[in-house]
């Protein structure tokens, strides 16, 4: 059985875009409350009725979110552009290595602005 689970995580970061044109406002320095998800795909183990422990995703996920949570990204190494986009690549290449099954990273910058990044 073909399966695809999803769990959320959070934190508080504030950066600005240096890309984005002088007089942007995502030129200035703000933040936000992010929130990603993290996507895996696989079959489900039948032996033990499941495909990943959730706890694993969070194992996994935990000191990520805690190099970012309250941070400002732009001084991350990796993230001195931070826009949404560069931001799921980040998780992802973090990520993909712990976690075998990840599928897909899906950053929310805001409530109705998000990203999908699958490692293409």
């Amino acid at each position: 059985m073909l399966v695809r689970l999803s769990k959320t995580f959070h934190f508080e970061a504030a950066h600005d875009l240096p890309t984005f044109p002088t007089g942007h406002k995502c030129r200035r320095l703000h933040g936000h409350s992010y929130r990603f998800d993290v996507i895996v795909e696989g079959d489900v183990d039948p032996a033990v009725g499941y495909l990943i422990d959730f706890g694993e995703l969070t194992r996994a996920t935990d000191p990520i979110v805690q190099q970012l949570d309250h941070y400002y990204l732009n001084k991350i190494q990796g993230l001195d552009n931070p826009t949404s986009e560069n931001l799921a690549k980040y998780l992802w290449d973090r990520l993909k290595p712990l976690i075998p099954p990840l599928a897909c990273i899906v950053v929310h910058e805001t409530c109705t602005s998000s990203c999908q990044y699958s490692g293409k």
